[in-house]
């Protein structure tokens, strides 16, 4: 046997019917006090730091995918001149 219900409200509704904690007060802190800890270590980095902090890992892959971009350009283009790579 199989009962299928569809009951429609609200998530807020629906957390007092099934007698939940109401968190949004703990979350809303939460968010205030990692929003001024970002701030207070965006404020302490200084430009330099935040570009050698942040690039690495961008410029590396930019350039892997640069690497295999003209590695699949040359396997398909004649060289200059006319040649091709296997002549």
């Amino acid at each position: 046997m199989k009962f299928k219900f569809d009951i429609e409200c609200t998530p807020e509704e629906a957390r007092v019917f099934l007698g939940l904690p109401n968190i949004v007060p703990m979350q809303e802190r939460m968010m205030e006090e990692l929003e001024k800890k970002m701030q207070d270590n965006l404020r302490n980095l200084s430009p330099e730091e935040m570009v050698k902090t942040w690039m690495p890992a961008t410029v590396q892959g930019w350039g892997e995918m640069q690497k295999m971009f003209w590695s699949q350009m040359g396997a398909t283009m004649p060289r200059a001149g006319g040649k091709s790579k296997d002549e």
